[in-house]
């Protein structure tokens, strides 16, 4: 287990140089390997947080364990996805959701409380923790100076049983910010920026750390947006230190005894640097179907944009809705623009509510919609046939918003209210409004967190409530020495996990993965269920080809869980994200990449693939030569000790059981 003890040895035993952020949280917390040496790093973990479109699967997972409680300082179980309840699947899984955390000692967030890192940030997120998300934004929490990492359920659920998390040894690149943002401009352009400089792809591996003089000109919200969105870069984690900024926040929220300063020591060395003038920026938005396609407002000037929509976790704060509150003080918005926002909390609803802000809004035009993700996942709010929409959120993949043909771009809340006003894009800068000062106190209202009197106890007796829509969870089997396997499909460059595993109407059957493994890549090939089923009635196994950067964004796990389940055995691509090779290897999925990438165009769908001495090859040096009908292929694997012992074992239940 990994235990504070140990990893209180392990800090001791880090030399003393010159630290950054990340050096000092990693060293606080190590518990396995050593960043001097190691390709792997194993982490305490002292909280953890799930939504209910992954927490399901989490916590099925983590009551097969046999634990008794959680064993983490806190857990936290946010319901924030899934709140339209259109049929019985998702308001039964709310209810198993609560019954767990109150048997096993979880913080419950009930629907309609808030978003769950907008909540996370203002009510539990501690400076120099590290926090687990089942969630691809929980980086969001880097805001505050966490090391706060998205992951598969999996690797929640061995958290929360008091298992250490796995990352690669990272390099740190510092972000150094200088000077201040000017009026109009916000951390929505800033991160905009950093996506524009480094793209969504080549990360892996990476920390990025803010720093400089600049940062202290941004308030926590702002902090939050950019390390938020740094989830798009495909790096492990963003994280800015805590500061005094941080500490006015923390206290503001009720929480000073929850601050403690982490900034970098004098001389402290990163592996790249990167410098911004805050003051040099200027209003961008990302274009479709991507969030590094950075075009700048400007450019884009006089377009006709038929939705707008303001909030998600990303731009979801007080001070973000408050920025537009005042953009539409005394106006209207465009008679053919309809305008929605979505709060991130009870609190921000609250204090909108108090300082006239929420009127401001309704006699402006705009539709006030539940402070849930909602929109942002397509769950609601699809725009029509062609549409133009305007998102403050941190995604825009091709039919996401749940209409395919639809032209998402993602902009800062100030281009969205500048633009609400003409219904056509606009600068925010050509008539900006004041900056929103941080708030001296929040008002506190935790009545829709449930069980916090019992977290990390549980009540003993508690009945878990299963509706019909919740079934087992499925496991793999141990690794063949050879395999038959046959492509089942082939894809292109940065096929997200919204490609693989569809949300929107299709997520209310996460918790059932023989329903939901009937949609796996509905986007690109309807049939590829049946495709998997035929191949598996012949004796064969499925494989997946692909192209760069293959399973980026969501961190939801079933994006392996439900291939696991139709007989997918191994990936094979150019590249694979961090996250979804972390949930390949917990569902033994092999993550092959090509050694020769020219290889790629080798294969197609419908392939013969020879994998002879593949159970070998894992547990060797995790090279393979396949044979093709094209001629041989060689692929590798670069697997650690431990993802060895998971994939040889079939899956990481298969080995903790």
């Amino acid at each position: 287990m990994a235990t504070k003890k140990t990893a209180q040895k392990k800090a001791a035993a880090v030399k003393t140089a010159p630290r950054n952020v990340v050096q000092k949280i990693l060293a606080a917390h190590l518990v396995e390997g050593d960043p001097a040496t190691d390709a792997e790093l194993g982490i305490r973990i002292d909280q953890t947080l799930t939504q209910d479109a992954t927490g399901t699967m989490a916590y099925l997972q983590f009551e097969s364990m046999g634990v008794p409680r959680v064993k983490t300082d806190i857990s936290v179980s946010y319901v924030d996805h899934n709140t339209v309840q259109i049929g019985f699947e998702n308001a039964d899984d709310h209810d198993f959701l609560q019954s767990i955390a109150k048997k096993y000692g979880i913080v419950y967030s009930k629907c309609g409380n808030g978003i769950c890192h907008q909540l996370h940030l203002e009510r539990f997120g501690k400076p120099g923790t590290t926090l687990l998300g089942s969630d691809s934004h929980t980086p969001t929490g880097g805001g505050i100076g966490q090391i706060a990492i998205g992951a598969g359920g999996i690797d929640i659920a061995v958290a929360m049983a008091g298992g250490a998390f796995h990352i690669p040894t990272p390099k740190v690149r510092a972000i150094v910010l200088k000077g201040r943002l000017r009026r109009g401009v916000s951390a929505k352009d800033v991160i905009l920026k950093v996506l524009e400089k480094y793209g969504t792809k080549g990360n892996v591996g990476w920390i990025f750390e803010y720093t400089g003089d600049g940062v202290r000109t941004l308030d926590v919200p702002s902090r939050a947006t950019i390390t938020n969105m740094g989830a798009e870069l495909g790096v492990t984690t963003s994280v800015f230190p805590s500061d005094r900024v941080t500490r006015q926040f923390l206290a503001a929220q009720g929480r000073a005894g929850d601050f403690t300063e982490i900034v970098a020591d004098r001389g402290a060395t990163y592996d790249d640097t990167f410098v911004i003038d805050l003051a040099k920026i200027e209003p961008l938005m990302a274009a479709p179907h991507s969030p590094g396609n950075i075009v700048t407002v400007k450019s884009m000037k006089g377009t006709k944009v038929n939705q707008i929509l303001i909030g998600s976790c990303t731009n979801s704060s007080y001070r973000d809705i408050r920025t537009v509150a005042l953009y539409l003080k005394g106006k209207h918005v465009a008679d053919d623009v309809e305008v929605g926002i979505a709060c991130g909390s009870r609190q921000v609803i609250n204090m909108l509510a108090k300082d006239g802000s929420l009127a401001i809004l309704h006699a402006a035009g705009c539709r006030m919609l539940e402070n849930a993700c909602g929109f942002c996942i397509g769950a609601h709010m699809s725009p029509r046939t062609g549409a133009v929409s305007l998102r403050t959120n941190n995604r825009n993949f091709e039919g996401r918003s749940g209409t395919k043909s639809a032209q998402v771009y993602l902009v800062s809340p100030e281009t969205a209210a500048a633009s609400a006003l003409t219904g056509r894009v606009e600068l925010p800068t050509a008539k900006p409004v004041a900056a929103v000062p941080s708030p001296k106190k929040f008002p506190v209202d935790d009545a829709l967190f449930l069980y916090r009197a019992t977290a990390g106890r549980g009540v003993k007796g508690t009945a878990i409530v299963r509706g019909p829509n919740i079934a087992p969870v499925p496991k793999g089997a141990p690794l063949a020495d050879d395999l038959d396997g046959v492509v089942a499909i082939k894809v292109g460059d940065k096929i997200t996990t919204d490609h693989i595993m569809p949300a929107g109407a299709r997520l209310k059957y996460r918790s059932n993965i023989p329903e939901y493994a009937k949609y796996v890549f509905e986007p690109c090939e309807p049939k590829f269920h049946d495709i998997c089923q035929a191949n598996r009635a012949a004796g064969r196994a499925n494989v997946i080809v692909a192209g760069e950067s293959y399973g980026q964004g969501s961190s939801r796990e079933h994006a392996a869980l439900c291939p696991m389940y139709l007989g997918v055995k191994a990936v094979v691509a150019k590249s694979i994200e961090r996250i979804h090779r972390a949930n390949l290897v917990n569902f033994g999925i092999v993550p092959f990449t090509f050694t020769d990438p020219a290889d790629y165009e080798k294969l197609a769908a419908g392939d013969r693939l020879a994998f002879k001495g593949l159970r070998a090859a894992v547990a060797g040096d995790g090279r393979l030569t396949v044979r093709t009908k094209a001629g041989d292929v060689t692929l590798q694997t670069a697997l650690s000790a431990r993802e060895k012992a998971i994939i040889l074992a079939g899956g990481l239940l298969c080995l903790r059981q």
